[in-house]
């Protein structure tokens, strides 16, 4: 049997790899190559001042320095630097998904990326999972999901408000180019309640559960029913009480294995010159994130041998009703209970505004 010389043989490796790959044309801020109509760029300044517009036929960005027109960009290199009527250089690039998320208009508040790469590490979100989502707040989390799973797979977002599912699905349709009035190809949201929506997908339906809501330990059970054995059940929480609930909780079922928390911090360095130090700001704490695992269904997970300190696995003391957020109590929890502040409609309104004028814009 005799075979076809390939066109690279005895072309050295260096010659056949210097072609770059070929790239699919892609919506929304993952695409690379020459800017194009309906391509958001992100112009900085000398001082590194951010504005961000969307190419559009005749467009032009105005500025307090003077005018730069868009079709000075269509065409170009992302990257290229250009300057306005008045010689003001700008540096143009699509803008990264940490850009978007950070600048997104949002009325309740947005996962930061610090903890969106935690989650889409330590949850394993692969390209094909099937993601059941809760509390989708602006879309910024959900983004990320969309973006990890890939067409092969599928995210299913739950959000109680209504309101705040109009303003996740503009800002996820915005970034991925989704025209208006169709939906993204691989994402469901729903709006109700988590313990309602969920057991009607069945049993093991999805291979990972986020959760980023007020009471999420009132969800284990429904998740635990859902998930497939060996899945991952993940929840980001802001206070301490809430962490130590979820915990219980996931112990309390049973068929968890032993919770997992953690916080992420990010310290920003100031480099300019000798002058190399920590930035006087940074993100701290913005919350908490929790993990388990989902045994096999209808087995039991190992207890965990540990040597706790006197008093702190207490079942009395846990379970009394002053201890509520620690095991004890059972009244609902309301937003103003973890100090979150109440979004204003007018709020939302903004947001809506600004996400529909940036299309435009």
């Amino acid at each position: 049997m005799t075979s076809t010389p390939s066109p690279d043989a005895g072309v050295p490796a260096p010659a056949r790899a210097s072609a770059p790959a070929p790239r699919a044309a892609r919506p929304g801020l993952d695409r690379t190559g020459p800017l194009t109509l309906g391509d958001k760029v992100q112009l900085a300044d000398a001082k590194g001042r951010l504005h961000t517009i969307t190419l559009r036929e005749g467009g032009e960005f105005h500025s307090h320095r003077g005018v730069l027109r868009h079709e000075q960009l269509i065409g170009a290199e992302d990257g290229v630097v250009v300057e306005d009527n008045h010689g003001t250089p700008y540096q143009a690039l699509r803008p990264l998904y940490a850009d978007y998320m950070l600048s997104m208009p949002r009325g309740a508040a947005i996962i930061y990326p610090k903890d969106s790469a935690q989650i889409l590490m330590w949850g394993d979100i692969f390209p094909g999972a099937r993601v059941l989502e809760a509390g989708v707040g602006s879309g910024g989390l959900t983004t990320a999901l969309l973006r990890a799973v890939g067409p092969e797979g599928a995210v299913h977002s739950i959000e109680r408000r209504e309101d705040f599912a109009t303003v996740a699905k503009e800002n996820v349709d915005t970034f991925f180019g989704v025209s208006e009035g169709e939906d993204h190809p691989w994402w469901d949201l729903t709006i109700g309640d988590f313990q309602d929506v969920a057991p009607t997908l069945g049993e093991s339906a999805v291979d990972r559960v986020v959760l980023d809501m007020l009471a999420p330990w009132e969800c284990v059970e429904a998740a635990g029913d859902v998930l497939v054995s060996g899945g991952v059940f993940l929840a980001y929480v802001a206070t301490v009480t809430q962490l130590s609930r979820t915990a219980e909780a996931l112990r309390d079922h049973g068929e968890f294995t032993e919770p997992d928390a953690w916080e992420c911090f990010v310290r920003p360095w100031h480099l300019e010159g000798l002058a190399v130090r920590p930035e006087h700001r940074m993100n701290a704490h913005t919350g908490f994130l929790i993990t388990a695992r989902r045994t096999a269904h209808g087995t039991r997970a190992l207890t965990r041998v540990t040597r706790p300190a006197p008093g702190s696995r207490d079942e009395e003391e846990l379970n009394h009703p002053d201890n509520e957020g620690f095991g004890g109590g059972s009244g609902d929890w309301t937003a103003q209970d973890v100090g979150e502040r109440g979004v204003a409609p007018r709020k939302i309104k903004r947001a809506l505004r600004d996400i529909r004028q940036g299309r435009d814009r």
